[in-house]
């Protein structure tokens, strides 16, 4: 069964570098981003790796818990977290799961043959609060993620999720937004009483106050 938007994060009980992990508990009442990397010791991870350790403060102003895969053993994270610390500058300071089962890749279908029937694919999970799986990435294994982008798709979600409003095409955070459809302008103007532009019908646009 594909793993879809909506549905429940499977839970799952694996080892890591930070002792054993039982997600749903782990996550609590935060956000979680779980990401899987093809393979210890291979040059983007590692750029992955050292870029998520240096977005902590980011990652904690969003109530976002990190949490790595790979299908490596746990003695291979531990030797390879010191590579990362020495070429990236950052400690590594989030768990790194040791799916060497790959139980945790096959709950969550990170594994794809046609493309490599061996290693995880670059695979991204947002999770909410509610346990509910609320983006999916997948990336080939040669190309690096933008983890820019994945903090701007969390900021939407966390904004869409507070408001009765959409983020449109390149939308950052102090960017006007769109209101839902799903609101009258009647409504539309009590929510909004600093006013709003109607482009269409369907399509009016707001500026957010700056306490929203």
């Amino acid at each position: 069964m594909s793993i879809l938007l909506g549905q429940t994060a499977p839970d799952f009980e694996q080892e890591s570098t930070a002792g054993t992990i039982r997600f749903h508990e782990w996550l609590g009442d935060s956000w979680g981003l779980l990401f899987s990397h093809p393979k210890d010791y291979t040059p983007i991870c590692t750029t992955e790796l050292g870029e998520v350790a240096r977005l902590r403060g980011e990652w904690d102003k969003r109530g976002v818990k990190t949490i790595g895969l790979s299908v490596d053993p746990l003695d291979s994270h531990f030797g390879w977290a010191k590579d990362i610390e020495e070429t990236q500058g950052q400690k590594l300071d989030y768990p790194l799961l040791a799916d060497f089962d790959g139980k945790v890749s096959t709950l969550y279908e990170m594994i794809h043959p046609d493309s490599d029937p061996t290693y995880t694919v670059r695979s991204v999970f947002v999770v909410d609060p509610n346990k509910k799986i609320r983006l999916i990435l997948t990336y080939p294994p040669s190309s690096g993620r933008n983890f820019a982008e994945i903090l701007r798709a969390i900021d939407s979600l966390q904004l869409t999720d507070a408001q009765p409003v959409a983020t449109p095409v390149n939308w950052n955070p102090g960017d006007a937004v769109i209101i839902s459809p799903k609101l009258s302008d009647a409504d539309a103007k009590q929510r909004f009483p600093q006013g709003f532009k109607t482009l269409k019908p369907y399509l009016r646009s707001v500026e957010l106050e700056a306490s929203a």
